[in-house]
């Protein structure tokens, strides 16, 4: 399925700083506000449903036989027609 990127930052970032930016995250979704991302220029504000799909994911990347960079991915997908989310795989669990 194509895809149209709207927004992306990436930069190195300290633990506490990424903590930081999850937290705001988690604070607005909590209060079910619009999601607003900014970096320099580029901006875009979201709207998540109340109940989209949450995607984690953890990756192995690189190329063959040198796969050493980890990932961890987080993701809110919703489609903006009917605004709700799909089915979970099952409960995650975050320890």
């Amino acid at each position: 399925m194509p895809e149209e990127v709207l927004f992306k930052s990436e930069s190195d970032q300290s633990r506490e700083e990424i903590a930081s930016y999850l937290r705001k995250v988690a604070d607005t979704l909590d209060s079910g506000d619009a999601i607003n991302l900014k970096a320099g220029t580029e901006s875009v504000t979201l709207n998540p449903p109340a109940r989209p799909t949450f995607e984690v994911k953890a990756e192995r990347e690189g190329p063959a036989g040198n796969m050493t960079e980890r990932s961890i991915e987080f993701e809110l997908e919703w489609d903006e027609n009917d605004g709700e989310g799909g089915s979970g795989s099952g409960q995650l669990e975050i320890e």
